[in-house]
């Protein structure tokens, strides 16, 4: 249990006191917590200068934790400490070759930026599909994961224990413990690219219904009459709103390869981005006027590759909502990811942490 040095404090290393305060444990099991990893070889303590007690810190080599995101486009790898902060990482553009290839590939990524700081205790996997029992249950965005254990598969490659989540639950994880959703006990993470998905804080912890599969958010029906999605469904909020859907749109005025030159374009006046860029955003209010009605969550972040636009999207998202929540909750915040792409892999890397147990000499 490595609770007792995820608090941060304002002073470096925190004496067992402070500990104590923060986490609101006994002293006397904050002593027992930090003596029993002491002898295990994870933790050290040291007289603290100007406090009382002693100051309390992961020893040298006490391990690491590695997060990997995998993406329609990319995998990227950190290693962290235990407590989940990032020391080391790589974004590598790859598209996805089925789970074997793809699992040697980010080990490969691992072995390169492993600082050396002692053995692997865990792996954090986020992958851009609905994850039930481990288990990918589509194949639509990320191809050669469905129906694989995934943290199974991950184990046998990287020798570590594993976890296994949806990518934006990820991200919700790592904006809600160091990002724009510090300090709100719930929160909804938005994350759209090639696809779009919510992870969703209640009570500062994931929240994830009954099978796993909460936060589809992409899949609220805006338009019944709407395009067809891969869902097999009509009018989803995803065929609105996810940057292919976007890119599409734009390709006989404005043929780019990425949303970020449509951005550019949009910045420079172009009257066909800024609309779809529009469009999307009075969409995403919409449906996030059923989430906020539903959640109450104290702040809405959204990341990925559509929010690179800022104001030209936040603007008439804002919109929407007012259009579509009711009043006590209209004024729910909607902000930009403070950790943008890399949200997810440093989601991967705190979930890894959280998961790490080691609460007695020998283990």
């Amino acid at each position: 249990m490595l609770t007792v040095l995820r608090t941060p404090t304002d002073q470096g290393a925190p004496t067992q006191a402070e500990l104590a305060r923060a986490t609101g444990l006994a002293h006397a099991t904050v002593s027992n917590i930090v003596r029993d990893l002491t002898a295990a070889g994870v933790l050290e303590t040291e007289p603290s200068s100007g406090r009382r007690g002693s100051a309390v810190r992961l020893a040298p080599g006490a391990g690491v934790v590695a997060g990997v995101d995998f993406g329609h486009s990319h995998v990227a790898v950190a290693v962290g400490d235990l407590t989940g902060r990032v020391l080391a990482e790589e974004w590598v553009t790859a598209e996805p070759s089925g789970h074997a290839a793809d699992l040697a590939r980010a080990a490969s990524i691992l072995e390169r930026i492993d600082p050396g700081a002692g053995p692997l205790r865990h792996v954090g996997l986020g992958l851009p599909a609905p994850v039930v029992n481990n288990v990918v249950r589509s194949s639509a965005i990320f191809p050669g994961w469905e129906g694989v254990d995934a943290a199974a598969a991950t184990e046998a490659v990287f020798g570590a224990a594993a976890h296994v989540e949806n990518d934006a639950n990820l991200g919700a994880l790592a904006e809600h413990r160091q990002g724009q959703g510090r300090g709100h006990s719930a929160s909804v993470f938005v994350k759209m690219g090639s696809g779009v998905g919510a992870g969703i804080m209640i009570n500062d912890e994931l929240f994830q219904g009954a099978d796993g599969t909460a936060g589809e958010i992409g899949h609220l029906t805006v338009d019944e009459q709407g395009p067809m999605c891969r869902c097999g469904s009509r009018g989803c909020l995803e065929t609105y709103t996810s940057s292919e859907h976007l890119l599409r749109l734009l390709g006989p005025q404005l043929p780019v390869g990425s949303f970020a030159e449509v951005v550019v374009a949009a910045n420079d006046g172009n009257v066909a981005a800024r609309r779809v860029i529009e469009d999307a955003g009075l969409r995403l209010g919409w449906a996030l006027g059923a989430v906020v009605n539903l959640l109450n969550p104290g702040i809405v972040i959204l990341g990925g590759a559509t929010p690179q636009a800022g104001e030209l999207l936040l603007e008439p998202t804002r919109t929407g909502l007012r259009r579509h929540a009711l009043d006590s909750v209209t004024d729910t915040p909607i902000v930009i990811s403070a950790l943008g792409d890399r949200a997810s892999m440093v989601g991967a890397v705190q979930l890894a942490a959280e998961h790490t147990e080691l609460v007695h000499a020998g283990r």
